[in-house]
């Protein structure tokens, strides 16, 4: 079975060679290492064979981790953020990628200017209009930006996104492809005018490689660094 090094390494070649096939830089994509229900030991092979950047999904369950962990260790809140958990989230979170409505954006902006901090945050996109998923609506993006540009704590970096599975990646294209097109207009717009770079969420272990062809910056992947969760 290969090491999680082993894994990285992997993960980071098949990174650079779907840049180079769309013409972008390898180094403008970065790799979130998804840790949810990963034993720390297993996190802290990740953080050996150098990951710097890791993904949660609860807030109690990255709380004991982060406790624990490096202090130099970025840290994604990737998970559905519930209303009385934005406090606890706005301490321990670098950037939060979930942000899908004003009542929570402003508790985590609240929070932050509280401790004197920045958070960095994604708007959560639901591109396949799916009901059973989280995410704000595609033409409801724009509103929700208004609101929550006004909040000085938060800096929004651009978009997230979890679309709809399908076994070929290539079904799941069109909708990495709206992505893009949203932030880039959006973007022209004037939001994440302060960004040297819009960052576009999107992508996972099955799918990863179509998404960075479409534009994702940063890619989310768990089980090809880690294996199968553990518990």
């Amino acid at each position: 079975m290969a090491t999680i090094k082993e894994n990285l390494a992997r993960i980071q070649d098949r990174i650079v060679r779907a840049a180079r096939k769309a013409g972008r830089d390898p180094d403008s994509i970065r790799l979130v290492a998804v840790s949810k229900r990963m034993a720390i030991d297993r996190i802290r092979e990740a953080i050996d064979a150098g990951q710097r950047l890791f993904g949660e999904n609860f807030i109690q369950e990255a709380q004991e981790k982060i406790n624990l962990l490096p202090q130099d260790i970025s840290w994604h809140f990737i998970g559905h953020l519930q209303s009385n958990k934005a406090k606890t989230a706005a301490r321990l979170f670098n950037v939060i990628e979930t942000v899908d409505r004003a009542k929570v954006a402003g508790l985590l902006a609240r929070h932050a200017a509280a401790d004197n901090r920045k958070i960095g945050v994604l708007i959560q996109v639901n591109i396949g209009r799916e009901a059973q998923k989280a995410g704000v609506m595609p033409e409801d993006v724009e509103p929700l930006l208004h609101e929550i540009t006004q909040y000085t704590s938060l800096v929004v970096k651009g978009l997230m996104t979890i679309p709809p599975f399908f076994p070929d990646q290539e079904q799941v294209r069109p909708y990495f492809r709206k992505m893009r097109q949203l932030a880039e207009e959006l973007q022209r717009k004037g939001f994440f005018s302060g960004q040297q770079q819009v960052e576009l969420s999107m992508g996972m272990s099955g799918d990863f490689e179509a998404a960075i062809e479409e534009g994702a910056t940063l890619i989310r992947v768990g089980t090809a660094v880690f294996g199968e969760r553990r518990y």
